[in-house]
């Protein structure tokens, strides 16, 4: 059959249409081959599991999903901070608010104490950079898995506190304060100050060695509390300007409140200085361990310990920029609380 130039010219069309379309889906395949192989070796590196196909089936569509964000961010927006591939990948954002952040209260908890705010001798006195880890008052990364984060940012502060006074770095327990601060919520939400006057109520918190972590309330163990391995004296919150928070940072380890609503950037925060857009409605509490600035950035920052395991951000650590405006990135300067020991 001899075909004429108009069908010639279909034919040719067609087969470019194939061929383009069997190109692009060439291309599909092996994007969804690479993202597969990235999610098995993910789950290797976390060791997760699922309990059948169709959970593995969901979690590598979230997986994937969250990878494109992602890479889209670092590739078009960048800026001061990276993001990365973490243990919570396989999260929706909603499962990430629900299992790590607390939901923002309309009314505030009730206050025990009325603390005065921190006085610093002399605001020029202040060094140009501060690591606590450096003076032995910081101890390893925690992880909070499913519960308070709370009690994690109350006992990081006290840590470094009874370090500065006593000389002993001493990892103190997060369960008693889960387990036995009926004031606060446990696992599912809490109060830095009130942690704080509880300790001080029942007279010291115990050692993590003597009161170990479990990652779900429990029964308050009563027995182990006749023997605390540090005590304070009470707290101070700190007046929400960042000049306060400095000078209090100067002198101890203090625990901090952000907000977040959109946790997508911090979520999967890998590295540099945080300066992101965070929202409102959830909050986080961990624990500013130090300051200093970034010459490759250009910008100053606050070293915070978070409580999400050492595979999250730097090791387990956050810098987020500081001196951006009043209020503080996440509002961070507006929550600060410290013990006095």
């Amino acid at each position: 059959m001899v075909l004429n130039f108009h069908s010639r010219l279909v034919v040719l069309a067609a087969l470019f249409l194939l061929g383009a379309w069997e190109s692009l889906s060439t291309a599909r395949t092996l994007e969804e081959t690479s993202l597969f192989l990235s999610h098995k070796r993910w789950m290797s590196r976390h060791g997760r599991s699922y309990k059948n196909e169709s959970e593995r089936s969901k979690r590598f569509t979230i997986f994937k999903e969250n990878v494109k964000f992602i890479e889209k961010f670092n590739k078009v927006r960048g800026g001061s901070y990276k993001l990365g591939t973490n243990k919570f990948t396989d999260l929706t954002k909603e499962e990430f608010r629900a299992t790590l952040l607390n939901e923002e209260k309309s009314t505030p908890y009730p206050k025990t104490s009325k603390p005065t705010s921190f006085v610093n001798e002399s605001l020029a006195e202040v060094p140009e950079s501060l690591d606590w880890r450096d003076q032995g008052a910081v101890t390893n990364i925690r992880d909070q898995g499913k519960c308070g984060a709370w009690a994690f940012a109350v006992v990081a502060a006290v840590e470094g506190i009874t370090k500065i006074k006593t000389g002993q770095l001493i990892s103190l327990s997060e369960q008693q304060l889960l387990d036995c601060d009926f004031n606060n919520g446990g696992c599912g939400d809490g109060n830095t100050t009130e942690a704080f006057q509880f300790i001080k109520d029942i007279g010291g918190i115990m050692a993590e060695s003597d009161y170990p972590y479990k990652g779900v309330e429990a029964s308050c163990n009563t027995q182990t509390l006749s023997n605390p391995a540090a005590t304070i004296t009470g707290y101070q919150e700190v007046e929400p300007t960042e000049s306060a928070l400095l000078a209090a940072v100067t002198n101890q380890p203090v625990s901090v409140g952000i907000d977040l609503g959109e946790p997508g950037l911090f979520q999967y925060y890998a590295g540099g200085i945080f300066s992101g857009e965070c929202g409102s409605g959830y909050r986080h509490d961990m624990t500013i361990i130090g300051y200093g600035r970034s010459d490759e950035y250009g910008m100053d920052y606050w070293l915070v310990k978070n409580s999400w395991g050492n595979s999250w951000g730097e090791g387990g650590y956050v810098k987020m920029a500081r001196g951006i405006n009043a209020q503080g990135v996440c509002n961070l300067n507006t929550r600060a609380s410290y013990p006095t020991a």
